[in-house]
């Protein structure tokens, strides 16, 4: 039985991590096979290029920026998150190609065809069987993150102009997909927002 790859996306202050939790156990408690992953840092080597990439004092040009992300995300797809799949289990990561077309692609201003024909390139054409976008006011989520955090990384200092056009990026983007995409209010009760993801991972369990 071949596995499914489920990818969370949303901007800061979004409630990805408590939605990855909360469908975990949930599926889990079914009796499924998960596998976690995250991008940037899903693997050894991801890692040492999430601490270049968010951490990195000094500037790092966009295009450089959208290769580092690529060089992690072809590893962590080569060796954890295809042969997960291949192996039959459900394998939840956040975030995803999707990340850096809206970051890289609209958040930098570079071309978000090309960074998404890189991505694809990078993961051997993987595509999500299902991504869940949490949108969330730019405002509300850097509300959310000042509760939470001391400092922020690179991409999070960043300008509110350029997490609106994020965000942006992120709508267009499951408008052009909407059978991939499960879009959702983040503003939501965590336990509304629970709920309408199971059910849409109901349907892909079926």
């Amino acid at each position: 039985m071949s596995g499914l790859f489920i990818t969370f996306e949303g901007g800061d202050g979004s409630g990805k991590s408590t939605q990855v939790a909360l469908l975990t156990n949930w599926l889990l408690a079914e009796g499924h096979s998960v596998e976690h992953s995250r991008e940037p840092g899903g693997t050894d080597l991801g890692v040492e290029l999430r601490e270049i990439i968010l951490h990195r004092r000094g500037y790092i040009a966009p295009r450089a920026e959208a290769l580092l992300y690529a060089a992690d995300r072809a590893h962590n797809i080569a060796t954890r998150v295809r042969p997960a799949i291949e192996r039959g289990e459900i394998v939840i990561q956040d975030r995803y190609l999707d990340s850096s077309v809206a970051y890289q692609g609209a958040g930098r201003v570079l071309d978000g065809a090309e960074i998404r024909s890189l991505s694809l390139w990078a993961a051997e054409d993987l595509i999500p069987d299902l991504t869940v976008l949490l949108d969330l006011d730019v405002a509300a989520g850097r509300g959310r993150l000042d509760e939470s955090r001391d400092k922020y990384d690179r991409l999070e200092a960043e300008q509110q102009d350029f997490h609106e056009r994020v965000r942006q990026g992120y709508l267009d983007l499951a408008a052009a997909e909407p059978d991939r995409f499960l879009v959702l209010d983040a503003t939501d009760t965590i336990e509304t927002l629970a709920a309408a993801i199971r059910s849409r991972v109901v349907s892909l369990l079926t």
